[in-house]
């Protein structure tokens, strides 16, 4: 597993021992950094479910400003950290060692744009996605990307999110979420 390009690009990031952990495929990994190619750069985003870190990794390496990295596993944490000071990359990120529900009803932060990507049979990524709207996390304009099962059809967000697009890689399904701007304020 490596960064695909930008500051930190060909860096072999550390990975998790075990099953509990299941790393964003590098196919499915390229599809998502080219749709979001140009809504990284000078972004805050935050990596929920973080596993190693890869996802916002990736977008520091890019040019994102901040990233906050939510895990509730101490290992994960742990790497997570460890993979950020191998890109070093640390300067720009927090590690969260905590629920990642909990961490949504609790953040008091906007970001720009937020990866979710659960253990698959958790039951985790609706309820996510439902206190992500509902907290209004984001900026306007901000994108929520979730990874799933490409047979599962994720429930539409409260105005202002609406699905984007959803993109299959075999079995994997990606689903881009935006946020409409404020434009009920700008007249």
């Amino acid at each position: 597993m490596r960064v695909i390009t930008g500051s930190a690009r060909g860096r072999r990031l550390k990975e998790l021992e075990g099953m509990e952990t299941r790393p964003t495929t590098d196919r499915v990994k390229e599809g998502l950094f080219s749709a979001l190619q140009g809504d990284i750069e000078g972004r805050r985003v935050l990596d929920l479910f973080a596993g190693t870190g890869q996802l916002g990794i990736e977008c520091l390496s890019r040019g994102a400003a901040f990233a906050v990295f939510v895990d509730r596993r101490e290992d994960a944490a742990r790497l997570v950290g460890e993979n950020l000071d191998l890109t070093g990359l640390r300067d720009r990120a927090r590690v969260v060692r905590g629920d990642s529900l909990e961490y949504l009803r609790t953040c008091g932060e906007k970001f720009d744009l937020v990866f979710l990507d659960p253990p698959y049979q958790a039951g985790l990524l609706e309820p996510a996605l439902s206190l992500l709207a509902g907290f209004d996390i984001l900026n306007p304009h901000g994108i929520i990307v979730a990874e799933h099962p490409a047979d599962r059809v994720l429930p539409p967000l409260a105005p202002p999110c609406r699905v984007h697009r959803t993109y299959r890689y075999g079995k994997i399904g990606l689903t881009l979420f935006r946020r409409g701007g404020n434009e009920e304020n700008e007249e």
